[in-house]
């Protein structure tokens, strides 16, 4: 535990413009991203007297070990910022909101030739246009079903389009009307992009046009005495108005809002987000937090707004946003909002009339959400703990082991022999730290011997992070020179070199800003080391607990490991699978828990998962040396340049016995490869000719086409 004074910057040295600060742990991680108005009122608040301080704040500023900040031009600048470093760091005392589903989207494809309208989960994508989130994919997929009736649009994968344009035969729905069947030409790109375009629009809320005009198309036909006609308009405007009341009117003015609410007491917070497009209720999804920073409403509503728009723009960012609180700076959150929209953004709370009945509805979700988190979640915190505790007394550790690495070796018959490392913190799984290995000390099958490699190599890095990070240098004579460290300052001050802080120019929102770093007794600047990308170093984060797959030998080789880093502070254990006994470095005999020990259930987990992952990796390398072929062994020959040559020529039979001169036609390739080329597929042997079990008969490689 650190005393906040051991690293409070020196009186005067903290600017009072906007900016945003970061502090930082022991290891250099970063535990914690703010912004503020006055950079120097702001952190004045956590080097105040601890007993003054709410427990999580008072739990931050002990745990950290430095802080530093960036000074910016306005308080916009400052929000955009502090976003962008909460998504690289992801601080752990910050409020992050995860999701305890991917929810599906409606997506039509804009960005293709002959747009597709399908269901949709993750990450968006760019030339996509979305609708949604929905509860149920099934629900999307009843809208739809009635909406192809009118406009129907391609909803078929590549592969069955591609196909039916070679068969010159449109799939089912082209047959029964749902399908205008761009593949086999009944419409151009131009008339199918018009029908997407029209799905878009009706799913954006300007539906009243289509329906009127539905509707004098079929009069206008039973006028004329078409009635097959009229009556197929009929149905359409009938499908039309059912898919509508699938999504119940809310907002009599056709408003498109977002209507936010939380629901919180004092270790956890709930979001609910109704989403309202023409006055229709068209998308809702929601979150649920644990409040690791002292944060009330108005800082809830703000992180939910940065996480729910910071990687939105255009339509995406609704015109109206209804929220319980307004944010601590709503000018600036809302300058936010309406440069990501690129127009005026309303940021309220409603007073009076069905948009505050609604908020009260989206309210009540909230509560109802926290109530049910709260109750899965109860036994799940108690578990946890008490399975950290039950670990720590059955190893004779000090402390819970916070962090929990296991590792694992994977191999077949000896034959791409990898291993695997998985993170377990407070037991629950960090993929984002999870780690894989090849074994490239020796070859063959020795389990021991690469689960000694590997801890040797994970704890060498480990060493090396905290040799760079200057933790086993000697602390700076405090009688010496002030503020030895450098500063970069941006504008007419004087510069000197970066002191290994954020790097102010690669931020795009924060030009012509001043990067301090302070850590360290006295507060003197001091280097940080940091990937290409500016970010921290992963493999310097050491665990209070390792866990292998195996038993005493396995324990030993990494025991043995450790020792010869001169690493004492890192417990080591080993779960064998046989009687899922847990093994201690120099006992004879295993340590047993009882089979109904959480403890117990912890490592089987963790282990599990270790086996997991490295099994995972084992297959994929294995399946990738499978699918290798001669021209995986040409240097710098990459996968767009192999795909060309297989393209260009149709095979590698082909490819084979073309002239250095012909494959120096295919573009991007020069003589020097062109001759690596031939001189890899002339030295490799050609691959044994097919047999067809069932005649005996020799089958030729077809020259259509290869793999490489």
């Amino acid at each position: 535990m650190a005393d906040p004074s051991s690293y409070r910057p020196k009186p005067g040295q903290i600017p009072d413009s906007p900016g945003v600060y970061k502090f930082r742990d022991e290891h250099r991680r970063v535990i914690y991203v703010g912004k503020a108005k006055n950079l120097r009122q702001r952190l004045a608040n956590y080097f105040q007297d601890l007993a003054a301080l709410h427990p999580r704040t008072r739990t931050m500023v002990t745990t950290a070990s430095s802080v530093e900040w960036t000074v910016v031009s306005t308080e916009v600048e400052a929000l955009q910022l502090e976003y962008s470093w909460i998504k690289e760091y992801d601080p752990r005392f910050n409020v992050k909101y995860r999701d305890d589903k991917s929810y599906p989207y409606l997506a039509v494809t804009l960005d293709e030739e002959f747009p597709r309208v399908q269901v949709m989960r993750g990450a968006k994508k760019k030339g996509v246009r979305y609708f949604g989130p929905y509860g149920h994919a099934w629900a999307i997929r009843e809208t739809v079903d009635l909406m192809l009736r009118v406009f129907p649009v391609r909803t078929c994968s590549a592969g069955v389009f591609k196909n039916a344009a070679r068969t010159g035969r449109p799939c089912l729905l082209g047959y029964i009307g749902k399908c205008s069947a761009p593949c086999v030409g009944r419409v151009t790109p131009e008339e199918h992009r018009e029908l997407a375009l029209d799905f878009c629009d009706f799913m954006a809320g300007r539906t009243g046009t289509y329906i009127r005009r539905l509707e004098k198309d079929m009069m206008a036909a039973a006028e004329e005495m078409e009635y097959e006609r009229a009556a197929r308009l009929r149905d359409d405007v009938e499908a039309l108005r059912r898919a509508m009341e699938k999504s119940a009117v809310v907002l009599a003015d056709a408003t498109d809002a977002d209507l936010i609410a939380v629901a919180e007491d004092e270790l956890e917070a709930a979001v609910q987000i109704f989403h309202v497009r023409g006055g229709r209720v068209r998308g809702q999804r929601g979150w649920v937090t644990d409040k690791v920073e002292n944060v009330d409403t108005s800082g809830l509503v703000e992180h939910a707004l940065q996480q729910l728009y910071g990687e939105e723009t255009g339509d995406a960012v609704p015109k109206e946003v209804l929220v319980p609180a307004l944010p601590e700076h709503p000018d600036a959150v809302s300058q936010w909002l309406a440069d990501r929209r690129g127009s005026q953004v309303s940021l309220r709370i409603p007073q009076r009339g069905d948009k505050k009945d609604l908020m009260a509805t989206v309210q009540r979700n909230a509560q109802q959400a926290l109530a049910l988190h709260k109750t899965k979640r109860a036994s799940d915190l108690t578990t946890r703990s008490r399975a950290l505790e039950e670990i720590a007394e059955a190893l004779g550790l000090d402390t819970a082991p916070l962090r929990i690495e296991c590792y694992d070796i994977s191999h077949l018959q000896g034959d791409d022999v990898v291993a695997s490392m998985v993170v377990f913190e407070d037991g629950l799984a960090r993929k984002s730290e999870y780690r894989r290995f090849q074994i490239k000390g020796f070859e063959g099958q020795d389990d021991v011997r690469s689960m000694h490699e590997v801890i040797g190599r994970r704890f060498r890095r480990y060493l090396q992070e905290k040799e760079r990070t200057g933790e086993w240098e000697e602390a700076p004579d405090p009688s010496g020179p002030a503020a030895t460290g450098p500063v970069t300052a941006v504008g007419p001050a004087a510069t000197a070199p970066d002191a290994g802080g954020p790097a102010t120019a690669a931020d795009p929102a924060v030009t012509g800003s001043v990067t301090v770093t302070s850590s360290g007794p006295q507060g003197e600047p001091r280097d940080e080391p940091r990937e290409d990308d500016g970010r921290p170093k992963r493999f310097a984060y050491p665990p209070q607990l390792v866990v292998v797959d195996g038993g005493q030998p396995q324990v030993a080789a990494a025991k043995r490991a450790l020792d010869e880093l001169g690493i004492d502070d890192i417990a080591v254990c080993g779960l064998a699978k046989r009687l899922e006994e847990v093994w201690l470095p120099e006992d004879d005999d295993p340590v047993v828990l009882p089979r109904s020990s959480e403890g117990l259930y912890l490592l089987q987990r963790v282990r599990d998962e270790a086996h997991r992952f490295a099994i995972t990796y084992q297959r994929a390398k294995r399946a990738k040396r499978i699918r290798s072929g001669p021209l995986d062994a040409v240097a710098g020959l990459g996968e767009s340049r192999k795909q060309a040559l297989i393209k260009h020529f149709g095979s590698v039979k082909k490819l084979r016995r073309a002239t250095i001169e012909e494959i120096c036609e295919v573009p991007g390739i020069g003589r020097r490869t062109a001759e690596s080329v031939a001189v890899a597929l002339a030295s490799a042997a050609p691959a044994a000719p097919a047999v067809n079990t069932a005649t005996g008969e020799i089958m030729e490689e077809d020259d259509g086409g290869s793999t490489t």
